[in-house]
């Protein structure tokens, strides 16, 4: 049996089995308590029929004892089925008197007490009921009273029997009712841990700010959402120690590399300042990348912000252009002519749009076009005619400082990491697909204003 998975399906499950198990005690001690209750009844009444049978028990004028009830108790022991029996015994065990056929004593073999409780048995019947002592003349006597407990036992049945039947019908909605009560007030006690589950899956590595409700959680999971909320301080702490040597990293190599470059113009030889300038510019490149993702990690959309795509790309278009015409291959731009304006910063759209027509420019082939597209809906699509992007790179080409070829210079990983980045704090969709004529299609899907 596969154990269940959810907190409220486990509490129902366990819940009904407790219900389940509390009906049964209920009912068996209810049974057992009335079964209780008609023995003292019965124990009570057995004593006042050998009470009042003792009261009329007096000595005859010749000494010897003599007995007439009156017709009223005479009723109690003509029943049918001899349900009530009653005997009157001396110390020698002889039945002076007896409402049995047989003339024979309730109990053969009696405690001769002043009162006690008897029990017999006589085939399949069980005789119960008490022996009373009374003197008289200085002589003892015994009344004994007994029930046939077989006519007993058919009337508790009936008893009980009626009881479940008038009352059991009631119990089955009751229980019913106070389940679809009990899964009510579940839910709403785990509604807190819905509410952290809801915020915990916002958390992520450019998230790391969040932190768990631990005030309104149950006492139980409070040290839980405690526990998690540190761990999520000393991960914070990390991510933040990371970006800060990140930045500080770079901002201090961007002085000796000025330093370098202004003393490479004192170096003669020409080919080796051609091949060290070419090294510097791939540091610089590193450097500036370094600082622009250390900066949109960090960044933050304001609610008023607007951009206007339109602009976006034709800046973008006319400044990657001279770099595509002197590796001989031209940039194009279609779609809409007029503002298209979304919710987000200038500013970081144009570096996500900027190292996605680099990234085209770099890959397509000689004699291609990198085609530019604005949709109204606010999709920029920018498309390539390089190789594309094999299915199982799809993922990792946005991961940092991902490479196909490690070897080769010029490339950072870190481009389409910062336009994931950007997409994330805009709320945008970024798509990578293969076009069916061959190339790459990155597309950016923002919210129109």
């Amino acid at each position: 049996m596969r154990p269940l998975r959810s907190i409220l399906s486990r509490i129902v499950v366990l819940h009904i089995i407790a219900v389940a198990v509390t009906t049964l005690t209920i009912s068996f001690a209810l049974t057992w308590l009335l079964d209780r209750a008609i023995d003292n009844i019965h124990d009570e009444a057995m004593r006042k029929q050998a009470t009042s049978i003792a009261a009329h028990l007096r000595a005859g004028p010749d000494g010897k004892p003599i007995l007439q009830l009156p017709p009223e108790i005479e009723a109690i022991y003509s029943q049918p089925y001899n349900r009530y029996v009653y005997a009157v015994v001396d110390a020698e065990g002889a039945v002076l008197f007896s409402s049995q056929a047989n003339r024979g004593p309730v109990f053969a073999d009696w405690d001769k007490s002043k009162l006690s409780s008897e029990e017999e048995r006589r085939g399949d019947a069980t005789i119960s009921g008490v022996s009373l002592r009374k003197t008289l003349n200085d002589r003892e006597y015994w009344i004994q009273t007994g029930e046939n407990l077989s006519n007993r036992d058919a009337l508790t049945d009936d008893i009980t029997s009626g009881f479940f039947r008038e009352v059991g019908w009631i119990t089955v909605p009751i229980l019913l009712v106070l389940l679809v009560i009990d899964i009510a007030i579940f839910r709403r006690a785990l509604w807190p841990l819905k509410q952290a589950s809801a915020i915990a899956q916002q958390i992520g590595p450019t998230r790391t700010d969040i932190r768990l409700p631990a005030d309104d959680v149950p006492l139980e999971v409070k040290p839980l959402m405690t526990a998690v909320n540190r761990a999520l301080d000393r991960l914070d702490e990390g991510f933040r120690v990371q970006r800060e040597f990140a930045a500080d990293a770079a901002h201090e190599l961007r002085t000796p590399l000025t330093v370098v470059r202004t003393r490479l113009e004192l170096v003669e030889d020409k080919e080796l300042v051609a091949g060290l300038r070419k090294d510097l510019d791939g540091i610089s490149h590193l450097v500036n990348q370094l600082l622009e993702f250390a900066e949109v990690e960090t960044a933050e959309l304001a609610d008023d912000e607007t951009a206007d795509l339109r602009d976006i790309c034709e800046d973008v278009a006319a400044f990657v252009a001279p770099i595509a015409i002197a590796q001989k291959k031209t940039v194009s731009l279609t779609g809409s002519e007029l503002p298209v304006l979304v919710h987000g910063n200038a500013e970081m759209i144009r570096r996500a749009v900027l190292n996605l027509a680099k990234n085209a420019v770099e890959h397509t082939a000689e004699n291609t076009i990198v085609e530019f597209d604005l949709a109204t809906d606010g999709t920029i699509s920018i498309k390539d005619a390089g190789p594309g992007i094999a299915a199982d790179e799809k993922d990792a080409i946005f991961q940092r400082f991902w490479r196909r070829d490690r070897n080769r210079s010029g490339s950072t990983g870190l481009g389409l990491s910062i336009v994931r980045r950007i997409a994330e704090i805009h709320n945008a969709t970024l798509r990578l697909d293969n076009a069916p004529t061959g190339g790459a299609i990155f597309s950016l899907a923002f919210r129109r204003t």
